[in-house]
């Protein structure tokens, strides 16, 4: 890894420039692309990422006091210092350090612990911010290892399995292609805006009104519906026990019914209609008013929100879930025309953030067509959306000729609206995992 080399001398240097002393280790968190699978995770379904080359490195010298000093190569970026034994977070600003905090402070909670030492940091990374490429997980990763680390703890797998249930299973991509990242140079802050907040609680809401239709609690609000609800009845019928407001995630819905994703597709057309809801139509769906719905269910920033799109966000993450395991499917089986189907995979997730979900824009949306238009097989944008990156599958042998001409026609338009950045448009193939790395 000579890059990686070069990186930690550069930092190593930049270190002792800093803070006078070298650093004792050093702590790297890739960042990661999901292939496929768009706003799901949150409603319990799978997704599929893969890490990427770029990363965030750390520079890390214990020191005898409680001062924990954070600081950054990006100038953007500024200085920041607190005590380690007084981790004090500002949920209303979306701070750089704020991330770092935050992995101390879960390792902190993990273990129970009240006093920790002090430390000085350096951060590095190269993985383009606010563009769906997790640079803040890997900060917040490298932030728990560098806790660890300066802790001498350990966490195992078992315990990061009780910490966080997941489970991960290995897919082998096709080897006659190439993952690109296309940087779309909109930057959207997740932080700073509802936007996402907005589709988690929409979805949440999709969860718990089917459960009213099919006559459960308060059964059907009006007759003029009552055709919406027959399906869901029938289905729902043996759970008599079920609870909406117990229900969290739309894939709560399915396995309580015990049916496919195909099926729960269907479903949805049923029991939902595509115009969309309002709070007052929610509120009489629940057998709930106004005041416990924002109280009780709606988050701080969603509780003026005047219209939920129910109907288009659950096709979506049932659809979208059903294409990840189609496309984990084709890698196993791995057909002859394996690239071109797992394109198709890709654009119809594409089209399904764009019209379902909406969590595209014009410039991702542009930046789609471009790759398709110059042998992309599949093409979408990747992580949060509104902004950020686009994924694109392309057979490697017109890599070359993918990459110059994306290039041409996104980044270099003839009305210079859209400087070239650095981390803009690069092929990348799976990286690997968080790293600790002890001075010699």
């Amino acid at each position: 890894m000579p890059v990686l080399y070069d990186r930690l001398l550069k930092l190593k240097e930049m270190f002792n420039s800093k803070f006078g002393s070298i650093p004792k280790f050093y702590v790297r968190a890739p960042g990661r692309v999901n292939i496929i699978g768009e706003h799901i995770d949150y409603c319990g379904y799978s997704v599929l990422p893969m890490a990427v080359e770029q990363d965030v490195l750390i520079a890390v010298e214990p020191v005898k006091t409680y001062a924990l000093q954070l600081a950054n190569t990006n100038p953007l970026y500024p200085d920041f210092s607190t005590s380690a034994n007084n981790i004090q977070i500002d949920k209303t600003k979306p701070l750089w350090h704020n991330y770092f905090l935050c992995g101390l402070k879960g390792i902190q909670e993990h273990f129970g612990l009240s006093n920790l030492t002090g430390m000085n940091c350096l951060v590095d990374g190269n993985i383009p911010p606010s563009s769906g490429l997790s640079s803040s997980s890997a900060l917040v990763c490298c932030a728990g290892l560098v806790t660890l680390t300066v802790l001498g703890r350990n966490l195992s797998k078992a315990k990061l399995i009780e910490f966080s249930p997941l489970r991960a299973t290995d897919v082998k991509l096709p080897s006659g292609a190439v993952f690109v990242i296309a940087n779309s140079c909109v930057e959207m802050n997740k932080a700073a805006t509802s936007h996402f907040n907005i589709r988690v609680m929409e979805c949440r809401l999709a969860a718990k009104i089917p459960f009213l239709c099919g006559g459960l609690q308060t059964g059907c609000w009006n007759s003029g519906v009552c055709h919406l609800c027959i399906l869901f009845g029938e289905l729902l019928a043996k759970y008599k026990s079920l609870q909406w407001d117990k229900v969290l995630r739309l894939e709560e819905v399915q396995a309580k019914l015990g049916i496919s994703l195909e099926e729960m597709l269907l479903v949805t057309e049923d029991a939902l209609h595509p115009e969309p809801y309002n709070p007052e139509e929610i509120c009489r769906c629940l057998g709930i008013s106004l005041e416990e719905l924002r109280t009780q269910i709606l988050s701080p920033n969603t509780q003026d929100v005047l219209i939920f799109k129910l109907y288009q966000r659950a096709k979506h993450v049932y659809s979208e879930a059903a294409r990840v395991l189609q496309f984990k499917k084709i890698c196993e089986e791995a057909p002859e025309n394996m690239v071109q189907l797992l394109g198709e995979l890709m654009n119809q997730s594409h089209m399904s953030c764009r019209d379902m979900y909406e969590c595209s824009c014009p410039e991702l949306d542009q930046l789609v067509d471009i790759c398709r238009k110059f042998g992309a097989q599949g093409s979408r944008l990747t992580g949060a959306g509104w902004g950020g990156c686009t994924v694109s599958i392309v057979p490697a042998d017109k890599l070359p000729s993918f990459l110059a001409n994306v290039h041409k026609a996104y980044y270099q338009r003839s009305d210079g609206s859209l400087a070239p950045e650095k981390q803009s448009l690069f092929a990348t193939k799976p990286g690997g995992g968080a790293l600790v790395f002890l001075e010699a």
